[in-house]
């Protein structure tokens, strides 16, 4: 009896720490893919529709906090931090196919926008474009990026003023870029976070601020 209850022992400890093991394992990947669905990301850029501001094949930093809280798995914000902003460029769900997307937030709930020959009007107002260095360069929530318009400017599209909590984006090559022309606005939940910056390109790594 003795020689049975030491055997037995020793298959119960490896069994609890087996189940230790297990759990702790799946802890780990809870909080990683927490984190990488709330906190912070990265994207691989599988398109040009960005040109010339991101290249294809370039990785971008995703901060996923920039405008609130999302729930793992889901476009759903558990907490509000911020709106997205007009210029910011954005993670977003396509509400077409549900296909994450790399666009620039062009217009806000409340903005009548009208887009012409790839030229944003808002508000009544042509958004400034600035021709310098053999390029075109648009400025947009406060800051200037460069627009790529060698394959035309896509389609027009509006006028049409924005309803509450819903997003027009843009690519910057606005002739070559399946957006919100196409598939029209976009809810604010299925905005997954700002890209702050690329950091590879061309297999590299780099720090290009967005």
């Amino acid at each position: 009896m003795a020689t049975s209850h030491s055997t037995g022992a020793p298959k119960r400890s490896k069994i609890r720490g087996g189940v230790r093991d297990a759990a702790s394992v799946l802890v780990a990947g809870a909080i990683v893919l927490t984190a990488r669905s709330s906190l912070a990301d990265h994207y691989f850029v599988p398109s040009g529709s960005m040109e010339p501001t991101v290249h294809v094949d370039d990785r971008i930093l995703v901060n996923k906090l920039a405008y609130g809280v999302h729930v793992p798995l889901a476009d759903v914000y558990a907490v509000d931090l911020a709106q997205p902003a007009r210029g910011d460029v954005v993670v977003l769900t396509s509400p077409a196919n549900g296909i994450v997307l790399l666009k620039r937030v062009a217009a806000v709930p409340g903005d009548r926008v009208r887009v012409v020959d790839g030229r944003l009007e808002l508000n009544g107002e042509p958004v400034p474009v600035a021709e310098r260095d053999g390029g075109v360069y648009e400025a947009l929530g406060g800051s200037q990026h460069p627009l790529a318009l060698d394959a035309g400017g896509g389609p027009d599209f509006g006028p049409v003023t924005l309803p509450p909590d819903r997003f027009l984006v843009l690519g910057d090559n606005r002739g070559n870029s399946n957006d919100g022309r196409y598939f029209g606005f976009v809810e604010r939940a299925a905005i997954k976070g700002r890209a702050i910056a690329v950091i590879s390109r061309a297999g590299r790594m780099t720090w290009i601020d967005l």
